[in-house]
């Protein structure tokens, strides 16, 4: 029982980080960003919503949907693990043509293969003037390998979704100062320190990372932005075709 809520615990500040988060996620900087990012923009994700690789929907109760619906690639992985409602091939959504309000891709861009073929699908799906929330990183390391495609920079995803029929509403960069050359730093020492003992890499995570994190808040609050150097793009546009 201690050993379940531990594990909830843990699992609510590793996306949604709270100050407790500094002492315990080595991801603290990027995933505070981000859900602030996210939960500032999610009232425009209203009506019936896509969540494209869905995961564990860790931030449906931010958005103002009337209906959720979780979209992952089909595999036996995913189905033992995601939680989500429908499941396909990669290449065509289950879904007739405008069918959504809105549709929300966080953090998976970066690993569809076939971008122009996916937005595609995401503007068949989506009603006219329907909303999509995107995010995506720019500097971060290779991660769920082997499927780790791409990285866009602020112009190439602005390019790519006007391309498309996206008009931008808005975009932002986050983590834009020196939390993201501490948070690439950490990210570092936690890749190189990791085990397989989930308890010891939490220690080591105090120990070891946590004093970053604490230094890269402080530092942040007295050193300028650098808009040049981010790491994560967020995109809120609409589907004006």
């Amino acid at each position: 029982m201690i050993k379940t809520k531990l594990a909830k615990i843990y699992y609510s500040q590793a996306h949604e980080p709270k100050f407790f988060s500094l002492f315990i996620n080595p991801f603290y900087f990027a995933r505070k960003n981000l859900f602030d990012h996210i939960k500032d923009l999610a009232s425009n994700v209203t009506g019936k919503t896509l969540d494209v690789g869905c995961g564990s929907k860790p931030y449906q109760s931010l958005y103002k949907s009337s209906e959720y619906i979780g979209l992952e690639i089909d595999s036996p992985a995913n189905r033992e693990i995601k939680n989500a409602d429908y499941f396909y091939d990669g290449n065509i959504f289950p879904f007739s043509n405008d069918s959504f309000d809105s549709v929300v891709m966080n953090q998976v861009f970066e690993h569809v293969f076939n971008p122009n073929e996916c937005l595609e699908e995401v503007s068949r799906i989506l009603k006219k003037d329907g909303k999509l929330l995107l995010t995506i990183p720019f500097a971060w390391d290779e991660h769920e390998q082997p499927y780790d495609f791409a990285r866009y920079s602020s112009f190439g995803i602005k390019s790519i979704l006007e391309k498309h029929g996206f008009e931008i509403l808005e975009q932002r960069k986050s983590t834009d100062d020196i939390r993201a050359i501490f948070q690439l730093l950490i990210l570092y020492i936690f890749k190189t320190t990791n085990t397989k003992s989930g308890t010891l890499n939490l220690l080591m995570t105090i120990i070891f990372i946590s004093p970053f994190n604490l230094i890269g808040s402080l530092l942040s609050l007295i050193l300028p932005s650098n808009q040049d150097l981010f790491l994560d793009n967020i995109i809120l546009a609409k589907k004006s075709k």
